[in-house]
């Protein structure tokens, strides 16, 4: 991953495939992990206080449009190790998104344990513009200073997506997931879900505090430019 933080979707097999997480050889990197707490929290703390007011003005527009509809929106994800926890967003679609689910997973425009449409009806006119600009996903800031996520890691699975991993897949579970990720600057919307975790296996397997500040630099030029999130 020295070679290159984004890796496009052609590119994928120029990772290889089949990668085998070394599990000892993971947790013998104490130091990397306590230089990424350590980044976590400093960088969470100063995300959060710049983050406050474009929450607000986003909670203000959020209001004009739906008056009764909660700002923030909170789910069960699965972390580091299948721990589960709460993650935190600012809300994105209308108030009965999850009970309309059932009738659109049938539209998922991706292969795999992992549901995604382009032109989700769930989602809200502010909602969109949030989820392009990624400040919906401001609040995980908190979950990172709270030490269940990273800023940097896969990204964290909902137990029903969980429960059609293979053992597999289940290696990207190893690790803190992140705010951002190799998938994310990668061209996310172009990749399926075996391309997603062919990339955080890689990722994992390079872990290191030079890696996750580059993927930091490239998010920031992604949500400068949006590449076209959903």
């Amino acid at each position: 991953m020295e070679e290159s933080v984004a890796i496009k979707g052609k590119d994928i097999d120029k990772i290889g495939k089949n990668i085998k997480i070394n599990k000892n050889e993971l947790d013998s990197k104490r130091n990397t992990k306590l230089a990424k707490r350590v980044m976590d929290i400093g960088l969470s703390t100063i995300g959060l206080i710049v983050a406050a007011p474009i929450i607000t003005v986003t909670a203000i527009a959020m209001k004009l449009e739906e008056p009764k509809g909660p700002i923030f929106f909170s789910q069960t994800r699965v972390g580091e190790n299948e721990n589960e926890f709460k993650i935190f967003k600012v809300r994105s679609m209308c108030v009965d998104a999850e009970d309309k689910l059932e009738y659109l997973l049938k539209q998922n425009e991706v292969d795999g344990a992992m549901f995604k449409m382009k032109e989700d009806p769930r989602v809200t006119k502010v909602g969109r513009f949030i989820r392009k600009t990624s400040i919906d996903e401001l609040p995980q800031l908190w979950n990172v200073l709270k030490g269940d996520m990273s800023l940097v890691g896969p990204r964290p699975p909902l137990p029903r997506e969980v429960e059609k991993y293979t053992t597999y897949d289940k290696q990207r579970l190893l690790v803190k997931p992140g705010c951002t990720g190799l998938w994310q600057v990668s061209g996310r919307n172009e990749m399926g879900f075996d391309e997603m975790v062919e990339l955080d296996l890689h990722y994992i397997n390079n872990l290191s505090l030079t890696n996750d500040s580059k993927i930091i630099l490239k998010t920031v030029g992604v949500i400068l430019k949006p590449n076209g999130a959903y």
